[in-house]
């Protein structure tokens, strides 16, 4: 009896929907899913990946300039030396991220949750942190020159680690 009912749970869930449908190969577009995904040395230039789930998902080295990333889910994602450079991540779910050696110029990350986020040695010139939220993440000589922070300060020129 208990066999019978966990196989028919299983055939309702696949037929309504019930389990994420999960695609690495499927193109970039708004709402994807591409948890856990290997999208390493991939050019996303200014593509719309606005709601996307990027949990765990892994753009080391890839360029992601311009692109749209505003209300994705990308907890535990690796953005290694990655260029994101003018993206859209307003919003977005980043925590425990890693933006390790990451190009954030100019990039729009207002409202964004960057908590225990690691952004050692990245560039953050110019990039907009209006209210996000930054609690324990690491920032070990980022370079904030010209940064709009958390509070709207810019912050000055020679701003490693910290707006100054």
């Amino acid at each position: 009896m208990r066999h019978a009912f966990v196989v028919c749970l299983t055939v309702i869930l696949m037929t309504y929907g019930g389990a994420a449908h999960v695609a690495c190969s499927d193109p970039a577009a708004t709402g994807v899913d591409w948890s856990r995904c290997y999208l390493e040395e991939q050019n996303l230039s200014g593509s719309s990946l606005e709601g996307a789930n990027l949990r765990e998902a892994r753009f080391n080295r890839s360029t992601l300039t311009g692109a749209n990333l505003r209300k994705t889910v990308a907890r535990h994602a690796k953005f290694d030396s990655a260029d994101l450079s003018d993206a859209i991540l307003e919003n977005a779910d980043l925590r425990e991220a890693d933006f390790t050696l990451a190009v954030l110029h100019n990039a729009h990350m207002a409202g964004a949750n960057l908590r225990r986020a690691r952004l050692f040695r990245a560039d953050l010139r110019g990039a907009d942190l209006t209210g996000a939220k930054l609690e324990l993440t690491d920032m070990l000589n980022a370079d904030l020159t010209g940064a709009t922070w958390t509070n709207g300060k810019r912050c000055g020129e020679g701003s490693l680690s910290q707006c100054k």
